[in-house]
């Protein structure tokens, strides 16, 4: 998981600044067609939350404790629900939050595996 950790968090990394132009885009054709979307405001927001996932993905792949894919779970959770509940015209919005929705599942199955290894470990 240490590997997955550190791969997923620079993808997210990287595309932040691809949601958040794509986002910067749709936010102003919303505007300009005065259409009552938040897709574009909704792409900030999940870009957001995709990079503190990023950075907080990086930072605890060597981590033994489970503080750090709890919060993995909170942010990248997060931002795929307010991605699936707002994309709109911005269909784009439903993969970045299937990859925010991809990555808390693994934070998942990383502490349900911790623990397996751990109980195997104490026998």
């Amino acid at each position: 998981m240490k590997v997955w950790k550190l791969v997923s968090g620079i993808l997210s990394m990287i595309l932040f600044a691809v949601v958040t132009f794509q986002s910067c885009a749709v936010g102003v054709a919303n505007s300009l067609s005065e259409s009552e979307e938040v897709s574009g405001s909704a792409g900030i927001l999940l870009a957001v939350l995709m990079l503190a996932g990023g950075i907080v993905s990086v930072a605890t792949r060597k981590a033994v404790k489970n503080g750090g894919n709890i919060a993995l779970i909170i942010l990248f959770g997060l931002a795929a629900l307010i991605g699936f509940a707002n994309y709109g015209s911005y269909s784009d919005l439903a993969i970045w939050s299937g990859w925010c929705l991809i990555n808390a599942v693994l934070a998942v199955v990383a502490i349900v595996t911790g623990k397996n290894k751990k109980s195997e470990e104490n026998e």
